[in-house]
């Protein structure tokens, strides 16, 4: 089979034929239907090094996986061949307190998960490829009716990383509150849909693209705004003076949690997604009174059954742009370049003309 590798750190991924994968007792080999292209994916090929992480290549990328299920290792039950699913990122020891809780994005054992701090396409071999090897049924989660692979690949990491930051603040998302979207890319845009499907708040977004602001308002916020100088003020000013409950930094640089900062109201939350690699200065009066300011990785099983439930109801949906497997490396080339609305993601030819 084919598969876009990444044999060595600051490296350009490779198209290869390996073999295709045999699962064995408690696995799943998934036939892939849709694997998406990430930023992140952008990191392991040009900023890490030998050490840096608890994994190294080679490895297959891709770790936004959709497809259907094609044969099952001894003992697995409650899937069908010919299933279509979606397949949890993040595959933890499945032992350890936080992974009993179904918290695996932060197992505490990673000397008994598959790979330390990492999954399929983080460490172990991925979905860019026509088959993917699952190391346990629990991380295969059955599409419901109405929702195609192609929609549901993005939907495990865009859509399940903004929905786990937006469940954390929902007792602070009621009527009358206000919530700050800062960049409406590939998860901004889901993190607004979550918003909306899920509360009752009133949506600020902040973004620098025309586009993006469009897409905002049509994706329902109540007020849109480039980032500037006059950004805080201007939500403080919309807020009665008493600034955002919640705000979600979907960049994270110097400049946008500066923004947030600024915001944000007192007894509110900061919750920082994106890894553009700023800083926020903490201190007793740095930020408002009982401020809580936050990372977020990811989301669990439990919160991707209902991302793709959501999803299948038509309240969430990812802007997609579609790549054939060997075009790969030209989906992460535009989204180096900015040249990627929503989200990239690379099919199988095969499995595309399903």
């Amino acid at each position: 089979m084919r598969a876009l590798r990444l044999n060595q750190w600051k490296s350009e991924p490779v198209l290869e034929e390996v073999p295709v994968p045999e699962p064995g007792p408690g696995e799943v080999l998934v036939q892939v239907g849709a694997a998406g292209a990430c930023h992140s994916d952008l990191h392991l090929m040009h900023e890490f090094e030998p050490g840096m992480l608890p994994y190294d290549p080679p490895f297959t990328l891709g770790h936004e996986n959709a497809g259907w299920v094609h044969t099952v290792g001894q003992g697995v039950t409650g899937l069908e061949v010919g299933q279509p699913v979606a397949v949890v990122g993040a595959w933890g020891c499945g032992t350890c307190a936080h992974c009993a809780a179904g918290l695996e994005t932060y197992c505490e054992r990673p000397d008994l998960a598959p790979v330390p701090g990492g999954g399929g396409g983080l460490g172990l071999d991925g979905g860019m490829a026509d088959y993917l090897l699952v190391p346990a049924a629990r991380h295969v989660v059955p599409l419901p009716d109405g929702l195609e692979v192609v929609d549901a690949a993005p939907l495990t990491d865009a859509a399940l990383t903004p929905y786990h930051a937006v469940r954390r603040s929902l007792c602070k998302l009621g009527p009358g509150s206000t919530a700050v979207v800062i960049g409406v890319g590939g998860l901004g845009h889901l993190g607004l849909q979550v918003l909306t499907a899920l509360t009752a708040t009133r949506i600020v977004a902040v973004d620098g693209r025309d586009s993006a602001r469009v897409r905002a308002s049509d994706l329902g916020a109540d007020l849109v705004l480039e980032p500037g100088p006059e950004t805080a003020s201007r939500i403080r000013e919309a807020t009665g003076g008493c600034g955002a409950d919640v705000v979600l930094d979907f960049v994270g640089s110097d400049e946008t949690l500066a923004t947030a900062a600024a915001c944000v109201r007192q007894l509110g939350d900061i919750t920082i997604v994106g890894i553009a690699g700023g800083t926020l200065p903490v201190s007793f009066f740095g930020v408002p009174y009982e401020v809580s300011v936050q990372t977020t990785y990811w989301g669990n099983r439990a919160e991707l059954v209902e991302v793709l439930d959501l999803a299948g109801r038509g309240l969430l949906h990812a802007a997609t742009t579609i790549y054939p497997l060997e075009d790969a490396l030209a989906a992460y080339d535009d989204l180096t370049h900015g040249r990627v609305e929503g989200r990239a993601v690379v099919v199988p030819n095969d499995t595309f003309r399903r």
